[in-house]
């Protein structure tokens, strides 16, 4: 039976947005290093691009993902993020400094580009919709915070379209005025390294993307 994509609203959070500086340090700034705002999807997949990341830029990461419809998951998922960050800030050898911003989680907006494209498969065109409202919310946030780049973790899965990843941030990046960091995260062994480093770090690593859909065809 295909589950039909009816809008829930789910505010868990006590404000329309969370923001966090999740350590002391100022370095980066004083080492004048670009900011970059960094779409992250959860926090395993943020371990090695942080990591590679923060020897070019001061890293602030974007949680954006309304397409985690289960709050508990969401909830999960965000403690890990934040958790990773707090670690990596205090561990890291370079002694970066990565600051936490938390988007609005309103599953709204995911059932709304995901109506009519509940029966397709992982990869289709729900996942186009989904990363182009998760990216699209990520450079409206940069432009809105003076930061002229953005960039996403989700390319670090090989599950996950880098060519399809690229040519929409592109597009938003010419849609704002910004620049899109356009990077395949998982070269390089990206994709080994962050199983590495969440083990580690001892961080929950999910086995679907997020959404109803998703998770149904994992049963």
């Amino acid at each position: 039976m295909t589950r039909e994509a009816k809008p829930t609203m789910l505010n868990i959070s006590s404000s329309a947005a969370e923001s966090e500086t999740l350590s002391g340090s100022m370095c980066d700034a004083a080492l004048k290093k670009e900011p970059l705002l960094l779409h992250s999807c959860c926090g395993p997949c943020s371990t090695s691009v942080l990591e590679r990341l923060i020897e070019e830029f001061s890293v602030t990461v974007f949680y954006y993902n309304p397409n985690i419809t289960d709050p508990e998951e969401y909830l999960l998922r965000k403690t890990v993020q934040k958790d990773f960050i707090k670690a990596y800030n205090a561990n890291n050898p370079l002694g970066a400094h990565i600051n936490f911003i938390e988007g609005d989680y309103d599953t709204d907006s995911f059932y709304e580009v995901a109506r009519g494209l509940e029966s397709e498969p992982e990869g289709g065109l729900r996942c186009e919709q989904c990363f182009r409202l998760r990216l699209s919310r990520t450079a409206e946030k940069a432009a809105e915070l003076g930061i002229q780049t953005f960039g996403t973790t989700l390319t670090v899965s090989p599950y996950k379209n880098y060519k399809l990843i690229t040519k929409i941030g592109m597009e938003l990046a010419q849609q704002n005025g910004l620049s899109w960091l356009d990077r395949d995260f998982k070269k390089q062994a990206g994709y080994q390294r962050s199983i590495e480093m969440s083990k580690e770090y001892g961080l929950y690593r999910q086995h679907f993307c997020g959404c109803d859909f998703a998770r149904d065809k994992e049963k």
